[in-house]
């Protein structure tokens, strides 16, 4: 709406020509529809193929840095825009006009951040569909903020210190620990659409060894990129 600050979007993005067409598509659709005044920044971690042409093709102002840190990129992101209120969407995320809507209203309400319920893009498997029921049940009352589509304003950004560098997964759980300290948290009834990939790379049984290696040694873990192979490592092109 005209009478909110400036918005900015952005997309930590990796190797994502296949996908990040779509995402930005389904940012400026958005956008456009409650006519909001934004930017679209997608911050270019070190990509081998053509996210960054593709990315300004589609009217995103790229960012360049070699990370490699999900974290880092999203603060890189964070202190590129020029918004007073910051949307953080995953590269094979699809937003839509109900889910800004419903942020929209939680920022002006006096929310410091908050998140959505998240849908699995595609044919899904039994885990996979109790996976995405946890995502949008479960999340939204303990207040999980899933990172594909995390939002907050620049004040509280700021406040924070932004996303906690010294994970390289589970940065969006500690994000929205912190924004829920800071002020109120809002997890949106709404839902956003996002890939499956991560599940249909690895098996389920590679996905309950992480389970269990995380549940034995705990945070730890997320503080080093060598087992979060689901994170950093290869993965399917399809959504």
């Amino acid at each position: 709406m005209a009478d909110d600050p400036h918005l900015s979007f952005i997309v930590p993005a990796h190797n994502e020509q296949r996908l990040i067409a779509a995402c930005l598509q389904a940012i400026h659709a958005s956008a456009r529809e409650l006519r909001a005044d934004y930017e679209v920044i997608v911050v270019d971690d070190a990509s081998t193929d053509d996210t960054a042409g593709i990315a300004c093709e589609h009217g995103a102002r790229v960012v360049q840095v070699h990370h490699r840190q999900i974290a880092a990129s999203r603060n890189s992101g964070g202190h590129a825009a020029n918004g007073d209120w910051l949307f953080f969407i995953d590269a094979d995320t699809l937003i839509n006009p109900d889910y800004l809507a419903a942020a929209l209203r939680a920022l002006r309400g006096g929310a410091s951040g908050g998140g959505a319920g998240v849908k699995l893009i595609g044919p899904t498997r039994l885990h996979e569909r109790i996976g995405q029921w946890l995502m949008i049940h479960v999340f939204r009352l303990v207040g999980v903020t899933p990172g594909c589509s995390l939002f907050c304003t620049r004040a509280a950004f700021k406040a924070i210190g932004g996303f906690d560098e010294r994970y390289y997964a589970g940065e969006d759980v500690a994000m929205g620990r912190a924004l829920a300290r800071h002020g109120r948290l809002v997890i949106v009834h709404e839902v956003v659409m996002t890939s499956a990939r991560k599940l249909r790379t690895h098996s389920l049984g590679y996905q309950l060894r992480l389970l269990g290696r995380f549940l034995w040694r705990g945070r730890r873990m997320l503080h080093s990129r060598d087992e979060l192979e689901m994170w950093y490592g290869d993965r399917r092109d399809e959504p």
